[in-house]
């Protein structure tokens, strides 16, 4: 048998289809020929699911997206024993996907593998206007990004609570199926907190954060950044991935939870990145094997291989060996459900955390940091923005370069269509050498604008100790 793969269902809109029911017979008790009455069977009205009234107040709010972009294949070549990529091989693409107006005011959320890397994207409404977008940020992590149209007086979807969401709940998801506009379907949650390992941690990604929404409405190809509402109308997940075999909707389908897909917006409406906490422990999830190994009463929670010292979790108490069984009361008895809890809040915020010691539970509150060790917010003024070279820049403070071991360099934020992309850059890169000369400021790329012939650029990713090479022609 084929293990079916995670694919990203780049989709539509939904509308649901409901066949009504037959109506119960009244049944009449019936008299035998002995005069003795029988005993009436006893009826149960079969309940019927309209959601047309949910479908009216939600489909205006999910639009259908289209990007422009370039992929690129790296070609590589040996340079007196460096691997080097000299450069790619260029094509251009269209591609389709949705997302999901979050406020009257233009504001849309979507996927981030929906809008990574696109060199233009344009939304389509359901009533067929179309507008250009502009990319407000991006967080590789959870799959999700911010874009916005120049609009006002939109129909949006009001946020709901994704934690209060419950397995066989009814739920429809709203997309654009194979280009296919305006699309709903309707379905149960068949799970939650599922982790698929879709997203993947490459190059300086942050840890992904994956706890999905699992439901059994049909999305395709094209609904990644649609709707999952409930019967309410209100937005609890966004869609973004399939589990197929053959790229196509066999069963399976999962959405980010709201909760989650809220903070991120806001962060990114706000301060253009992700403020991401950390407790700073290194977990294994308890299982029957880890249990008895450890005496443990009960199979409950996330085990604590490793607390960092000086992190959020050892300023609380927390010690290697501990368990945590919930934060903030939110139970997280997997890896998933503790990462999607962490991911709601902000390096500062104080939760509180309930644990176990030696078969016996304990509460205590920690106040959570961000990757740095600190409560400082990220945010790209803070960062020394700038663009050049069709692409954007920052200069990392003194706390980001060392947490990378470096003492100097420039973080490659978004490559755009700029020479970086061509090379094979990713958002992310730190550049540290150009032509063999360090990269410490503005001024240090601006020399390339007048350097020609083949140029050297270095530099790591975050989280990444090895080197990088690219070769630059100019």
């Amino acid at each position: 048998m084929n293990t079916p793969k995670i694919y990203l269902a780049l989709l539509s809109a939904l509308i649901v289809s409901c066949s009504q029911p037959a109506q119960s017979e009244k049944i009449e008790p019936k008299v035998s020929n002995h005069n003795v009455v029988s005993t009436p069977v006893a009826t149960q009205q079969l309940k019927y699911v309209d959601f047309s009234d949910v479908a009216k107040n939600t489909i205006d709010a999910v639009v259908h997206i289209t990007t422009e972009l370039t992929k690129s294949t790296p070609l590589y070549e040996n340079f007196f024993g460096m691997i080097i990529n000299k450069g790619v091989q260029n094509q251009k693409y269209t591609a389709f996907g949705s997302g999901v107006i979050i406020d009257s005011d233009g504001y849309i959320i979507t996927n981030n593998h929906v809008v990574q890397d696109a060199e233009r994207i344009t939304v389509t409404m359901n009533d067929k206007r179309t507008f250009s977008a502009k990319l407000i940020g991006n967080d590789p992590a959870t799959d999700l990004a911010l874009i916005k149209i120049d609009a006002n007086d939109l129909q949006y979807i009001p946020f709901g609570n994704s934690d209060k969401a419950e397995v066989g709940e009814w739920v429809l998801a709203i997309g654009n199926p194979f280009n296919l506009t305006s699309t709903i379907t309707a379905g149960i949650i068949s799970a939650k907190a599922r982790n698929i390992n879709m997203i993947e941690n490459t190059d300086g990604l942050e840890s992904p954060i994956e706890s999905f929404i699992q439901t059994d409405a049909a999305v395709n190809s094209g609904n990644s950044g649609g709707a999952l509402v409930d019967a309410n109308g209100k937005l609890i997940g966004i869609i973004t991935a399939i589990a197929s075999g053959n790229g196509y909707y066999t069963g399976y389908s999962f959405a980010i939870p709201s909760n989650l897909a809220q903070k991120v917006a806001a962060d990114l409406k706000q301060h253009g990145y992700v403020q991401r906490a950390y407790l700073g422990v290194n977990v294994a999830e308890v299982d029957s094997r880890l249990a008895e190994y450890k005496g443990l009463k009960e199979i409950k929670g996330v085990y604590l291989g490793r607390v960092l010292k000086n992190a959020a979790a050892h300023n609380a108490g927390l010690r290697d060996g501990d368990i945590i069984l919930s934060i903030n009361n939110v139970e997280t008895n997997s890896y998933a459900e503790l990462m999607e809890e962490m991911g709601k809040y902000s390096p500062g915020d104080e939760v509180e955390i309930t644990y176990d010691r030696n078969n016996k539970h304990y509460t205590t509150k920690a106040r959570l940091l961000n990757i740095y060790g600190n409560t400082t917010i990220h945010t790209r003024e803070a960062n020394n923005d700038f663009e050049m070279f069709g692409a954007k820049f920052c200069i990392p403070t003194k706390d980001q370069l060392t947490k990378m071991n470096l003492k100097y360099g420039i973080e490659v934020i978004q490559t755009n269509n700029s020479f970086l992309s061509k090379l094979g850059i990713r958002n992310g890169f730190v550049i540290t050498t150009i032509a063999n000369q360090p990269a410490k400021h503005k001024d240090d790329l601006e020399r390339l604008k007048n350097i020609k012939g083949k140029v050297i650029i270095e530099g790591y990713y975050k989280n990444n100790s090895r080197k990088y090479y690219y070769m630059l022609e100019l």
